[in-house]
């Protein structure tokens, strides 16, 4: 069977290409981090040319994309994406991207990084940051069942057939479930994070059911049962994509810069692309043709039919954009080059290869080193380009653990330890030396933005050898993201350090948290889907007149403003739109309200009128709430989740605080009966983020309590103690890392209040039997370090 050769090269996005789809021999669509996907459909087939139009276009990263096939509903078939926002848009690839898509899918909490589909179904599979996979049914658009038991983050999902769909997870773990969510087998076996998973050929010759691959460079076969039956060797570096192909091969792309094309248990060609990684890779089911996309911003299409190649010029230049790229040597030879013992030229025609993508380096007679690949088809070694010291270093070089680096930082984790040393060259992408950083030191996923931003933000000017655009402060190659409903938001009580600085007590808690990032465009967009829908539904008299959606306009340019702090907070069109969204909340059907209830948690975060607001009949915020349903309606946590961060963002301003204050009863009263937990049954809410977002709107409180003049006022007491409660109940229940430590951070801080607090936590609430099951269900440092705090502070009343 003859190579694969290049067939085009499609040059229209603006940054990598992270996801690509192959659905037929006449359309590709690809996602990128320039917040669009594409489509590319086939114009000519000699040479070939393809035709680009854009069919998403947000303003967040897009990370996974698949593709519904043409049906009775969807004739030209369905372009389903997701990415930094959480959201998961379903769109028509002939619409324009102005146009409002045929659904958002809201659920995800966090950045949805991987998507299936089951044509025959109608489902579509998730994979998110959030820990979940979530199960959607095309048409309804609703989230039919959510997979759980996942240990991080989802990074890969496949809908295996009717019966089974599975995830491959950050904690090196593989699940196996029922359309239903139930958990039906785990497979370990992975010796690192599983990040691609796909069905083995029927006809391959190890009888595997399914393949998956990961952060430490190999492919597993697996049988269903769990069993392994096999292991594909090559890669040389995290494996971001795999997928199988209609002649009996897989096809898979990674850090390594390489696409390989896998016949039985051997690598029969490797494809070198010069960009730093091959983010996805797909096959076309009519041709077996391969598309790729990298991080060179260029979609990519290999074909073994001559007719379908490119003309020799373009394979060629092709060839020697690979032969001209930049390699930073900490990529090859584990970054431990000794050019006195490399042969020379001559070694290239003397020695033959002994396998499908072998790398060798040889020292130029300029003094340089050149990395060769020995492909099989060919029977000769390919240059595949300049090996170089990290590319954009000035040459000062800091030691560690015997090796070199650009940079070596302190993280400080723990109270009272050394800080952990984190290690990075300029060669690297952020996340990837953020990933190795927190798997060498056992620490939580939960940090990998954190980390990766620090990174960011302290190389800031140094740039790669391999032209690219440098990462932006909060670039995330593999995306992370918000939007509805809700977002695990780092603030100053959840999260590492990454400081040289001194290290200092967690507790008591100082600052108020809030949660404010969002797509505003997207929410806007979606008020405008519903209230057509309402009005298509027959209920035109509770849709917004064209001068409210007139409102809803003018307020989205000063609340972006406000938000960043870059306006004053009080603005008329803030004014309006305080109550243009409160009259939406108190109006509409609790399954319309969602995005409503979002621009709300945002402008009480953004300016005083939302606490301030009076409506014709006299109710402030807290009584449209209260009157609304939001909190009563169990069956929609998320619009409780996000009601609640609209009353925990209440505290960043004044008159929000005292709203807060005075309204503390009341508003206490709805999260109680809403989220609480009750000890007859132990159980706590499964929706993670509603619990995170009442542990922060507690930290506020408690932060608030404790704050002069309030600490000295009995009132404060009473109310510590009904928090304390709370509290101790949530963190006995959630097994949510953030969750917990959110909790027990409000917790210590409650036991500020005094020594009637710190008596009631230790004989009334049990509070070291909630810290000992806080410990046991999260086993982080940070937890450990809060618990102990808080240890402390209760002995004191005890008198110990």
């Amino acid at each position: 069977m003859s190579d694969y050769k290049l067939s085009a090269s499609l040059a229209e996005h603006e940054d990598d290409v992270r996801g690509v789809v192959f659905p037929n021999s006449h359309l590709i669509v690809s996602a990128s981090r320039d917040a669009t996907t594409r489509v590319w459909k086939l114009l000519s087939q000699k040479p070939p040319k393809y035709d680009c139009t854009i069919s998403t276009h947000g303003s967040s990263f897009i990370n996974a994309i698949t593709y519904l096939p043409p049906t009775k509903s969807y004739p030209e078939g369905l372009v389903i994406s997701g990415g930094k926002d959480s959201i998961i848009e379903t769109r028509q690839p002939g619409k324009p991207p102005e146009d409002n898509a045929e659904a958002l899918l809201l659920g995800h909490a966090h950045n949805v990084c991987a998507l299936d589909i089951n044509p025959r179904d109608g489902l579509i599979v998730s994979g998110s940051w959030d820990g979940t996979g979530r199960l959607w049914k095309i048409g309804k658009w609703d989230c039919e069942a959510v997979l759980e038991a996942h240990g991080g983050s989802v990074w890969a999902v496949l809908a295996y057939d009717s019966d089974t769909i599975i995830t491959g997870c950050a904690d090196k773990l593989i699940r196996l479930f029922t359309p239903s969510g139930k958990l039906l087998h785990t497979i370990k076996g992975s010796a690192d994070v599983v990040r691609a998973l796909c069905r083995v050929p029927s006809d391959h010759p190890s009888k595997a059911d399914f393949a998956s691959a990961g952060n430490d460079g190999v492919i597993r076969l697996w049988k269903l049962d769990g069993r392994q039956v096999g292991e594909l060797h090559g890669h040389e570096s995290f494996i971001y994509s795999l997928v199988d192909s209609p002649n009996g091969e897989l096809i898979s792309s990674g850090e390594d810069r390489t696409v390989r094309i896998w016949r039985g248990s051997e690598c029969v060609q490797t494809i070198t692309h010069p960009a730093i990684s091959v983010w996805g890779v797909a096959v076309c089911p009519d041709n077996g043709d391969i598309v790729s996309g990298a991080s060179d911003r260029i979609v990519r299409v290999f074909s073994r039919d001559s007719d379908r190649q490119a003309a020799p010029e373009a394979i060629q230049a092709f060839d020697e954009s690979v032969k001209s790229s930049s390699i930073p040597q900490q990529q090859v030879g584990n970054g431990n080059i000794n050019k006195e013992k490399l042969p020379g030229p001559e070694f290239l025609e003397q020695k033959s290869g002994t396998k499908e993508g072998q790398v060798v380096m040889i020292q130029e007679s300029n003094g340089s080193v050149s990395a060769h690949q020995w492909s099989q088809g060919a029977g000769r070694w390919m240059n595949v380009g300049t090996v170089v010291d990290a590319a954009g270093s000035s040459g000062k070089k800091t030691h560690h653990r015997g090796k070199d680096y650009d940079y070596v930082f302190d993280v400080d984790i723990e109270d009272g330890k050394p800080p952990l040393k984190l290690p990075y060259n300029l060669s690297q992408n952020p996340y990837e030396a953020a990933t190795k950083f927190i798997q060498d030191n056992e620490l939580p996923m939960s940090y990998l933005d954190q980390v990766a931003n620090f990174i960011t933000s302290n190389t800031q000017g140094a740039t790669l050898g391999q032209p690219s655009q440098p990462e932006p402060a909060a670039a995330d190659p593999w995306g992370s993201g918000r939007y509805v409903p809700g977002e695990n938001q780092s603030s100053t009580a959840a999260a590492p350090t990454p400081t040289t600085s001194s290290r200092s007590q967690v507790l008591p808690q100082k600052s108020y948290l809030s949660i404010k990032t969002a797509n505003l465009r997207t929410i806007k967009k979606k008020i405008e889907e519903l209230n057509q829908q309402l009005i298509a539904e027959g209920s035109k008299d509770i849709s917004l007149t064209p001068s409210m959606l007139s409102t809803l306009s003018e307020m989205l340019p000063p609340l972006e403003a406000s938000l960043a702090n870059t306006t004053p907070r009080s603005n008329p069109s803030l004014e309006s739109g305080v109550g243009l969204v409160l009259t939406i909340i108190a109006r509409w059907p609790p399954s319309h309200v969602l995005p409503a209830l979002d621009l709300l948690r945002l402008l009480t975060a953004s300016t005083p009128a939302a606490a301030t607001y009076l409506s014709p009949t006299g109710e402030n915020l807290t009584d449209i709430l209260s009157t609304s349903g939001v909190f009563s309606d169990q069956d929609r946590p998320n619009n409780i989740m996000l009601a609640t961060r609209a009353f925990s963002n209440l505290f960043e301003t004044p008159a929000g605080r005292t709203l807060a204050d005075n309204n503390f009863e009341r508003i206490h009263g709805l999260i109680k009966d809403a989220t609480v937990p009750s000890t007859s049954n132990g159980n706590s809410n499964n929706n993670r983020n509603l619990s995170i977002a009442v542990a922060t709107l507690y930290v506020n409180y408690a932060v608030l309590l404790t704050s002069e003049p309030h600490s000295s006022m009995p009132s404060s007491i009473d109310r510590g103690l009904a928090l304390g409660d709370d509290l101790t109940k949530l963190v006995r229940t959630s097994a949510d890392s953030e969750a917990v430590y959110r909790a027990l951070v409000a917790l210590g801080t409650l036991l500020g209040l005094g020594e009637e607090v710190k008596m009631a936590a230790n004989e009334i609430f049990d509070a070291e039997g909630a810290l000992k099951k806080a410990e046991q269900a999260v086993k982080e440092p940070r937890v450990k370090t809060v618990a102990g705090e808080i240890r402390a502070l209760l002995a004191s009343a005890k008198g110990l």
